[in-house]
């Protein structure tokens, strides 16, 4: 029996023995959880006492509301629940998302699609992970074992981490039915934590997550591997520079890091700031796309190149994490651009029922990861020289383009006072429309159809020492080489130095020394 089969075997126990356990707290406290949803002593449902009465009478509710932080109870046990609910939400949504992109690719494919686990295919993630649960776990001879397998975790709980900082709605009021304090109100938080810099965290958490795909790369003992490592890192630095200027704009209109004030600056579908700056909203779901590398920016597992990337070692439940790791990063960065740009768990008329807000916020992030299926079936893998221009040569300049909008709208609506930011910024995005359509009639008018330079002329093929670009590369190596010329000056002047004090037994000694390990080295 394989080591995974007594993982899977093992994993059941334990999920069956937890049951019974339920099981049996909840037979034992029957009478008080019966007590709690409103049963008599007789058995029967009254609508006038308990939980139910409490939500179906208003004349018997107590206006007696207590903030779920004062209390030590609710303060220590609400949020392990709402935690473990998320968890469970989050969980079942990566596993769903992998059915809503394989049936939503079928779609736009004209193909069909898993349909034939379950009813319309919807048992096909259960059987996916229990297959890989039963996969041999293979690991190569010559991998660094801790580092391999540290990699799949650390690319999968930073992602967990972004979501903990995003409220997925407004404070809700439920009742409790506490024999010591009567029927009371707890007003407990729709979310985990609320920081005030939770822009600041999501930019940091996004960054460590990458050096999960970086370290499977160097870990796997594979070029391929290590070559997508490499394109991990460097397209992790392209693209978070631009991401970090287009965060920068809601912290701007808003005057806070913390996401729950972006979101509630966004109450009304004409207060959302994809309407304030579509430009930084663009940029962001693209560096955002960059980020979690998927297609068309998902050059670190090319399959044709690199065969399948910096995961090409990894088998089993490693490959399984990593593969959970990309579609969380998916359900996580669709809730940061819904937060930041498109008003959160905010939709009018909807907006004065709380509890219904993280069914908005989960609706707006699925259309999300449908856009990014749409735009996995619509464009092609781009070149790698492309994707680095593309990040530093259009992103980056367009971010700042997005900032100085923001800022000039702020400072000359703050002058003019009550509510003239949006229009002027209105004002900016068709200014911005109108130069940026004569500079691209410009250039497309005078752009002269260059012929390709012949592979014979060619200064990257021929190595020929000519142009700014050679001089300035040999001036660097002039300039790095002076302080390690001067390093080895001083490291021979100390080894000098040191054979002053020796004895002529002790240079032979050396001597012969430095001798046997040549030859042994030989």
């Amino acid at each position: 029996m394989s080591r995974n089969v007594k993982i899977g075997i093992g994993v059941v126990i334990v999920a069956l023995i937890g049951l019974v356990v339920v099981l049996a707290l909840v037979l034992a406290n029957l009478g008080a959880i019966a007590a709690w949803i409103g049963f008599d002593d007789a058995g029967n449902l009254n609508g006038r006492q308990g939980a139910i009465g409490m939500l179906l009478n208003p004349e018997a509710r107590i206006q007696n509301v207590i903030q779920c932080e004062d209390d030590a109870g609710c303060s220590a046990l609400w949020p392990i629940i709402f935690a473990a609910g998320f968890a469970f939400v989050i969980v079942t949504g990566f596993a769903y998302t992998t059915l809503l992109e394989r049936r939503l690719l079928a779609f736009l494919q004209h193909r069909v699609g898993p349909n034939r686990v379950g009813p319309l295919g919807f048992m096909q993630p259960a059987a996916d992970g229990l297959k890989l649960v039963f996969k041999e776990d293979l690991m190569p001879a010559g991998a660094d074992k801790w580092v391999f397998r540290l990699a799949p975790m650390i690319k999968v709980i930073p992602i967990l981490m972004i979501a903990a900082v995003i409220p997925m709605g407004p404070d809700l009021v439920i009742p409790w039915f506490a024999p010591s304090l009567g029927d009371v109100w707890y007003q407990v938080p729709q979310g985990l934590v609320d920081s005030n810099v939770g822009i600041l965290w999501v930019i940091a958490i996004t960054s460590i997550a990458t050096y999960g795909v970086v370290l499977a790369g160097w870990s796997s003992d594979n070029k391929y591997a290590m070559l997508g490592a490499l394109r991990a890192s460097a397209q992790m630095i392209s693209y978070e520079l631009s991401m970090g200027l287009a965060l920068a704009v809601p912290v701007m209109i808003v005057g806070s890091m913390a996401i729950g004030d972006i979101i509630d600056a966004q109450r009304n579908i004409w207060d959302w700031f994809v309407f304030q700056n579509p430009l930084a909203a663009a940029v962001l779901i693209l560096a955002l796309l960059a980020e979690t590398n998927r297609a068309p920016f998902d050059l670190t597992e090319a399959e044709q190149e690199l065969t399948q990337g910096y995961m090409t070692e990894y088998s089993g439940m490693k490959f399984a994490l990593f593969m959970m790791a990309e579609y969380l990063g998916m359900i996580a960065v669709s809730l940061v651009a819904a937060a930041v740009f498109f008003g959160g768990y905010h939709l009018w008329p909807m907006d004065g029922l709380p509890i219904l807000a993280p069914v908005i916020f989960i609706g707006k992030v699925v259309l999300m990861l449908c856009g990014m299926i749409w735009i996995r079936a619509t464009l092609p893998r781009i070149r790698y020289d492309r994707l680095m221009q593309f990040g530093w040569k259009v992103m980056i300049p367009l971010a700042l383009l997005a900032v100085a909008w923001t800022a000039v709208s702020i400072v000359v609506g703050d002058a003019m006072g009550g509510d003239a930011y949006p229009l002027i910024s209105g004002a900016v995005f068709l200014l911005v429309l109108v130069i940026g359509g004569l500079a691209l009639r410009r250039m497309s008018r005078d752009q002269d159809i260059e012929e390709a330079i012949p592979l014979e002329d060619d200064p990257a093929y021929t190595g020929e020492r000519r142009g700014l670009g050679w001089a300035l590369v040999h001036l660097v190596g002039m300039l790095i080489a002076i302080p390690l010329v001067h390093i080895r000056f001083l490291l021979r002047s100390l080894e000098g130095m040191a054979s002053f004090g020796r004895t002529p037994e002790e240079d032979r000694l050396l001597e012969s020394g430095e001798t046997a390990l040549k030859r042994a080295g030989d």
